[in-house]
């Protein structure tokens, strides 16, 4: 099967890719694609999808059309059908399925064009509202939280951003962990928002406030969640010893993907705790980055930290808190580096403490709104 590299980030052009991609008119969707990309594809691909993630890493991951198809209807099943908004770029697997429901449903999205702004998706929010036969359809979206946040910051004081966030049915949020405060002040605002878990390798999304999507299966094996189901990528374009890695068979023949998350089942909701190999070793005692960087979130002012590890000569590696001045309290470094190391101490234990807390102009993300955790490393590094 042909594979036509896609340039540029249009969501129009991408949509009409995508349209062709899933009804089998057109070639497969090349997003992302990074160097010499193979001229065929396995059959039944619609999309490759290269992302470089947080760590840096690039790979191409296969979507087949099953899969991604698999995924829009699953979400229907959970969530009901109507009018998508695209708020994230196309080529974010989050982004692609907001096209692909589109798609499946027979409707055309509405999209943001230009930067990300709360007065852009409270303007195109105001142009979704319509009905079939009297009914109103309903409307979704789907965020990273460092887009719910600039929302929820703007209603405040912007009545038409307050409405936009209350007019739709349901609020996809995903990408990483939403901060408790920040889903507190989203419910307060009458937000309804559902907290996704997926990844690219599972069509994005497949876990819906902890609950697996319809034919979605979930467990933990070593500490470690595994996913299997219809939504599962074929596997990584050109690299079988990664795909064989990522995608491993059971005893059954059950095909399971390796997400390389910490997470534990409680009373059948899934509840991820951090990637596993986001640890570093201080003062000889393992420290889950994950863990530190939640409690320092609770605090006010550090909401949308990041915590990064870095070389350190007495322990051998400690935490460092980075968060953009902006959105830090007006207090000093010290008060609220102390307030994280105390509010650590507590949660998780002394060793765990951050050793520093340092304020940037603006903390790098990719693309899809996540921190860019090697770029923050790096200037962290910089900067000492």
């Amino acid at each position: 099967m042909r594979l036509e590299p896609v340039t540029g980030e249009n969501p129009r052009e991408i949509l009409r890719a995508v349209r062709g991609a899933l009804h089998g008119a057109g070639p497969a969707l090349g997003l992302g694609l990074i160097g010499d990309a193979p001229a065929e594809v396995p059959a039944g691909t619609a999309v490759v999808l290269t992302t470089s993630g947080s760590t840096g890493v690039p790979k191409s991951v296969v979507l087949s059309r099953d899969a991604l198809t698999a995924s829009a209807l699953a979400t229907v099943d959970r969530i009901g059908d109507g009018t998508w908004l695209l708020a994230l770029p196309a080529t974010y697997v989050a982004g692609l399925q907001v096209l692909v429901r589109s798609v499946v449903a027979d409707r055309e999205p509405a999209w943001l064009t230009g930067a990300f702004t709360a007065q852009g998706f409270a303007a195109v929010a105001a142009t979704m509202v319509s009905t079939v036969r009297g009914e109103r359809v309903p409307a979704f979206t789907s965020l990273v939280p460092a887009q719910l946040s600039k929302l929820l910051d703007a209603a405040a004081d912007d009545s038409a951003v307050l409405s936009a966030l209350r007019s739709f049915e349901a609020i996809l949020v995903g990408g990483q962990a939403i901060p408790a405060a920040m889903l507190e002040r989203a419910t307060d605002a009458g937000a309804r928002v559902v907290r996704t878990y997926g990844s690219t390798e599972t069509s994005g999304g497949c876990v819906y406030d902890g609950v697996p999507l319809r034919g979605v299966n979930v467990r933990i094996e070593d500490g470690e969640v595994r996913i299997a189901g219809p939504t599962l990528a074929d596997g990584y374009l050109g690299a079988p010893e990664r795909t064989a890695d990522a995608f491993v068979r059971d005893g059954d023949g059950t095909r399971w993907y390796r997400t390389g998350d910490v997470g534990v089942i409680e009373h059948d909701v899934l509840r991820v705790r951090g990637r596993i190999d986001n640890v570093i070793v201080s003062g000889g005692i393992n420290v889950s980055l994950d863990r530190v960087e939640n409690v320092v979130r609770g605090i006010p002012g550090l909401q949308s930290a990041v915590v990064v590890g870095v070389p350190d000569p007495k322990w051998g590696e400690a935490s460092v808190v980075v968060v953009a001045r902006g959105e830090a309290l007006r207090r000093s470094e010290s008060t609220q580096l102390e307030a994280a190391r105390n509010a650590v101490a507590a949660e998780i234990g002394a060793h765990a403490r951050p050793a520093r807390l340092v304020l940037v102009d603006e903390v790098p993300a990719l693309p899809s709104g996540k921190p860019d955790r090697e770029a923050v490393r790096a200037a962290v590094a910089a900067f000492h």
